[in-house]
């Protein structure tokens, strides 16, 4: 198993620098990676499709820990996720390590027992990223198996948005809106007119525009806008140096409707 530790969170800089200092005093130095503590607060299906796109490239048997979590403290069951290549995932089970764990492959999911983890007296009710995941993930990283650390889960599964292709448009969602405005859409980058077609782009309930695809970021016009394959693999909506969201009105889960002539 790799030693490696990936943190991946809502919380901001103060909670996550706490997880990481419960993971330093356990194991060597070097083996956590923090891929974001600045996730949208709250934000389960987002911070689903970044988390997926943020760590499946990470050698095979990394732990990765990842914390969205509008339920701490509930019902909701503390999870660990075993990969068939090796990886394991934890955090809270609701739905927010699914998408990552169905593309690793042949996911079994765990109920952490803190029992097993953590003095309970230990784990704070409103931080258990802290208490109970941060720990959980040293010893996982240290080769404890989760068979020991917890029985079966039925998990919660979440399945990123899939676009609903047309003859000549595909309809989606806004999936993510990265730091610099642009619009990340569910609709695959094959689809849609070649590099210097015509496009119209309808967000929400917001009117119809006209745009072009473009190739590239500097390919946009100074003041316009337009539609680009993104890195992520789905189109995406993007303004010249200025924030296509903005321009838009959009927002993470809004419907998306692309058109084209065929």
């Amino acid at each position: 198993m790799s030693s490696l530790v990936t943190l991946t969170t809502d919380l901001g800089d103060v909670y996550g620098a706490q997880m990481k200092a419960m993971l330093y005093r356990r194991l060597p130095a070097g083996s956590v990676v923090d891929l974001t503590h600045t996730l949208p607060a709250h934000g389960v299906p987002e911070a689903a499709f970044l988390l997926l796109h943020m760590a499946q490239r990470f050698p095979a048997g990394t732990v990765h820990v990842a914390v969205v979590d509008p339920g701490v403290g509930s019902e909701r069951a503390p999870a660990g996720i075993a990969t068939g290549e090796g990886s394991i995932l934890v955090g809270p089970d609701n739905g927010l390590l699914w998408p990552l764990a169905t593309t690793l492959g042949n996911p079994r999911s765990f109920r952490l027992d803190p029992g097993r983890i953590a003095a309970q007296a230990a784990i704070s009710p409103t931080f258990e990223g802290r208490d109970l995941f941060a720990p959980a993930a040293a010893l996982l990283a240290s080769g404890a198996s989760l068979e020991f650390l917890g029985s079966p889960l039925e998990p919660q599964r979440y399945d990123l948005p899939v676009a609903v292709v047309r003859v000549a448009g595909v309809e989606g969602v806004v999936l993510h809106i990265d730091r610099f405005g642009n619009i990340i859409t569910n609709a695959p980058s094959l689809e849609g007119p070649a590099v210097g077609g015509a496009v119209t782009v309808r967000i929400g309930r917001g009117p119809a525009r006209r745009g072009v695809r473009r190739r590239t970021y500097a390919d946009l016009p100074p003041t316009g806008w337009g539609i680009l394959g993104s890195s992520f693999g789905y189109l995406e909506i993007s303004c010249r140096e200025r924030s296509a969201a903005r321009r838009f009105g959009a927002h993470v889960g809004d419907r998306v409707q692309l058109g084209w002539r065929k």
